[in-house]
């Protein structure tokens, strides 16, 4: 009974005991208790984009799923934390989430190294974690007996065979070389890499290794050159991609970068200067049409709830709304399955999805006890920056 009802009772004369109200009004209370999600991403720093673009996805779907009567009757609320993309803070704010603020479902960011270091402790609390940008491996193939990690991003195992197969079809690739940050992400893409090379009999010059702080890549890039390589794989994020790039700018050498999603994260363009559009990488998403069908309903709703949008230029990247876009309906639907905010009940109700028609794709039981990655190869596309602005490769 809620406050009008007790109104129309008091009207008819009935009598109700200030007990029952406050009973009554316990029990609607508790009724409208919302469900938390966590978020745990950088919201600082130069990968800061990142988790500004995983927000405002999860905004828009939680603005949508609560207008729609939220789930099981409860609104959602986004309980975010800074990672700062250090993992170590990382894992201290998901246990503060999943503890303290008792979040049913924790969503992750940009950087693989966080993110690993978060579910050990996912699948020790049975809290389920929903990774939306990073896209190590092991994050999701991780050797537990009871998986709590799903994923809607690019999975490494499946973009190094993409970016393989872009550089043998796009630049007869013949001698490529290896350009990666030294970090477990980097590793699990070196594994990818020459699995992928070695099942086409195509040997790699060498591996350099890059750091986050590195200031100037020449010494690693002149011995790839050095070696005759024709062709770069790179896999780094915002600062160290840029670097290769005005690096090889300052060395005069014109060769092909093809790139792991790094460059995405943040103010690439900017960093990189008027030759960031020579590296072509990986995207699951890109606004190509803001006027109509579902991509330009959401922009609208995007424009509508941050004034600041004006154009595609002010949604890079547009990779991290999407994923998480589609990462929280798919959530809200397990949930609904999972008829409770029981941990283990979630995981199965993620396994039960049957159909949604999400921003990147149109989804067909997504999950299952043996996959727990949503996109699958033929749904990546390459783009790059074009004044400062994420638009695919013609």
């Amino acid at each position: 009974m809620n406050l009008s009802m007790i109104n129309k009772a008091l009207k008819k004369g009935l009598c109700i005991s200030i007990y029952s109200v406050f009973t009554m009004g316990a029990v609607t209370a508790q009724a409208v208790e919302p469900i938390k999600v966590g978020l745990v991403a950088a919201l600082s720093g130069q990968s800061a984009k990142s988790g500004e673009a995983i927000t405002r996805g999860l905004t828009i779907a939680i603005d949508e799923i609560n207008e729609s009567g939220g789930v099981l009757g409860r609104p959602l609320e986004l309980v975010r934390r800074d990672d700062e993309s250090n993992p170590s803070k990382g894992l201290l704010a998901s246990r503060e989430l999943i503890q303290r603020e008792k979040v049913s479902v924790l969503f992750g960011g940009l950087d693989t190294p966080v993110s690993l270091a978060i579910v050990p402790v996912i699948n020790q609390l049975k809290v389920p974690f929903m990774g939306v940008w990073a896209a190590g491996t092991p994050i999701t193939k991780n050797g537990a007996k009871e998986n709590y990690a799903f994923r809607v991003s690019a999975v490494d195992e499946v973009v190094d065979e993409a970016l393989v197969k872009y550089g043998v079809d796009n630049y007869a690739m013949k001698k490529p070389g290896m350009i990666l940050i030294n970090n477990p992400w980097g590793e699990s893409n070196e594994k990818g890499l020459k699995q992928s090379l070695a099942s086409r009999g195509i040997e790699y010059t060498v591996i350099e290794r890059i750091e986050s702080s590195d200031l100037d890549v020449i010494p690693q890039l002149t011995r790839l050159k050095e070696k005759g390589t024709d062709t770069l794989l790179m896999v780094a994020n915002v600062a160290p991609s840029a670097q290769v790039v005005k690096s090889l700018e300052r060395m005069d050498w014109d060769v092909p970068i093809v790139s792991h999603w790094g460059p995405a994260g943040g103010r690439f363009g900017e960093l990189a200067g008027a030759t960031a559009d020579r590296v072509h990488f990986i995207q699951t998403f890109t606004f190509t049409d803001t006027e109509s069908g579902k991509s330009g309903d959401i922009f609208k709703k995007l424009q509508a709830k941050f004034p600041e949008i004006k154009s595609i230029a002010d949604v890079t990247p547009a990779v991290g709304i999407a994923n998480a876009y589609d990462a929280m309906h798919l959530t809200a639907i397990a949930i609904e399955q999972a008829g409770n905010t029981k941990g283990k009940d979630i995981r199965n109700g993620y396994y039960a999805i049957d159909k949604y028609d999400g921003l990147i794709k149109s989804y067909s039981k997504p999950f299952s006890k043996d996959q727990h990655d949503a996109i699958e190869a033929n749904d990546y596309i390459f783009t790059h920056f074009v004044d400062n602005q994420i638009v695919p490769v013609k």
